[in-house]
């Protein structure tokens, strides 16, 4: 019996309202793409019964965690989502467990295996390009440039797309076993996959709120490597 893949999805928490919240944009791709959502609440382990995880966007991590003090343009921080995604990041890394990246997702990923970001892309990067945009959520507002013998080469016709744009921090060294997969025209690091695992895919926009066709394959492709990990796993 054909079974759609569980895909666990880490939600944001709340410390003021004491409350987990989600948008429904990350439930809707996924489930579009074929797959079976589930939220993963900050407390738990990585579940066995997994084929994909997903983790979202949301503020900014702690930059004890990577080894740097806070600038005075960080963010607040949410303890107790860093340390459940980097743990569950971590594990499903080890078990080859087929991963999205999304925004601060990506930023988790990278700095699990030894990467680092910068705090604020204006004060540390020097970043020229309008990087929280004023916009629709669904809109594109600047252009990305898709790497050369990348994941998202063979997914996209074109090396040149629009993508939406809600951040103010970004990856600055690449993890352990990443590579680049696209960059903006200001040059900082838009999407990034590792080499090594079947499907670890980080982008910095938010392809959840996009109703392109790019976006559709996207997710797709992560559903079929899930599809494929639920089906090795049996």
């Amino acid at each position: 019996m054909n079974t759609k893949p569980i895909i666990g999805i880490a939600p944001n928490y709340s410390y003021e309202k004491k409350e987990y919240t989600l948008s429904e944009d990350y439930v809707l791709a996924i489930e579009k793409a074929g797959g079976c959502p589930i939220v993963l609440l900050p407390h738990q382990a990585l579940p066995p019964f997994l084929d994909g995880l997903l983790l979202t966007g949301g503020g900014d991590i702690d930059p004890l965690l990577f080894g740097e003090e806070p600038l005075c343009q960080s963010g607040e921080i949410n303890p107790l989502r860093d340390a459940c995604e980097m743990r569950i990041c971590e594990a499903a890394l080890e078990k080859d467990l087929p991963m999205l990246g999304i925004c601060r997702g990506m930023q988790v990923m990278n700095i699990v295996k030894g990467g680092g970001i910068y705090q604020d892309i204006g004060v540390q990067a020097g970043t020229t390009l309008k990087h929280i945009q004023q916009a629709p959520r669904s809109y594109g507002t600047h252009s990305i440039f898709v790497e050369d013998n990348t994941l998202l080469t063979d997914l996209w016709e074109n090396k040149r797309t629009v993508v939406n744009s809600l951040h103010h921090q970004s990856c600055s060294t690449l993890g352990e076993g990443f590579i680049v997969s696209a960059r903006s025209a200001d040059g900082l690091i838009e999407a990034i996959e590792h080499k090594d695992n079947r499907f670890a895919v980080g982008v910095q926009w938010h392809p959840e709120a996009m109703k392109t066709e790019e976006m559709g394959l996207l997710f797709s492709a992560f559903l079929k490597a899930a599809a494929e990990y639920q089906q090795a796993r049996r």
